[in-house]
């Protein structure tokens, strides 16, 4: 009989930016483990809630001290109550996350490196980066992609990141689902192809895949930040003790 309680680790998942994104995590988690671990068993979680509010004000305004304050405060909350490991849901606040976990006791699964690891197996150097403003803007996930798996993202124009932004805040994070949107994402990358000599698309937002994924554009290669964060998070949750 297998021994009860069953030894995994806690996942500590830093949510609510946005739900949609929360929900998507929980269900890649458990649906994970359940296909790793059968029968009954699921993760182990621990889940401190972000009001989106605040998310989108302070990501607006670019206060990303006040970002970094308020977001240390939630890791404390997943330290305290007993996680292993921090997962945030959202590309975008991985920057002032990186700075609230200094010091922190428990590690950071970063979001680019799964999806960068992935990247790098497929032999691919080139690829667009989507997501919100500051991802495709800020140097911070673009120099991590370069620096540590040689891979060159490339943000669409400003024009195309404005249609891309607008959907993600005014569509996807409310569980909005539009073909229209869809089209013009699809339209966006067939020009990057064309022109900016792409090898691959990373959905560096992680509602992007609800609206965009690897069926709308079969032979060019897509990678799931939010999938391939959770595959790392369960990874590292089931792994035997050192």
């Amino acid at each position: 009989m297998t021994q009860r309680p069953l030894p995994q680790k806690t996942i500590g998942l830093l949510g609510g930016a946005s739900n949609v994104a929360t929900a998507e995590y929980y269900r890649f988690l458990n649906d994970g483990v359940n296909a790793r671990l059968g029968g009954w068993d699921i993760a182990e979680t621990l889940i401190a809630g972000m009001n989106f509010g605040n998310i989108e004000a302070l990501v607006r305004e670019g206060d990303w001290p006040a970002l970094e304050r308020y977001m240390g405060d939630k890791v404390q909350a997943l330290v305290a109550g007993g996680a292993d490991m921090v997962l945030c849901v959202s590309n975008t606040l991985h920057k002032p996350l990186e700075r609230a976990m200094a010091g922190a006791p428990i590690p950071l699964i970063h979001i680019a490196d799964p999806t960068g690891s992935a990247i790098q197996a497929q032999g691919l150097t080139r690829v667009a980066l989507f997501g919100t403003k500051p991802v495709m803007q800020l140097d911070d996930l673009h120099a991590r992609y370069l620096n540590r798996f040689g891979v060159t993202t490339v943000s669409p124009s400003l024009a195309e990141q404005d249609d891309i932004d607008t959907i993600i805040f005014d569509e996807l994070v409310k569980g909005q689902i539009h073909p229209t949107s869809r089209r013009r994402y699809v339209e966006i990358v067939q020009r990057m192809r064309a022109e900016d000599d792409i090898e691959g698309l990373i959905l560096g937002c992680t509602e992007i895949f609800l609206l965009l994924d690897q069926p709308d554009i079969p032979d060019l290669p897509m990678f799931n930040t939010a999938r391939l964060h959770c595959e790392a998070a369960i990874d590292a949750a089931l792994a035997p003790a050192t």
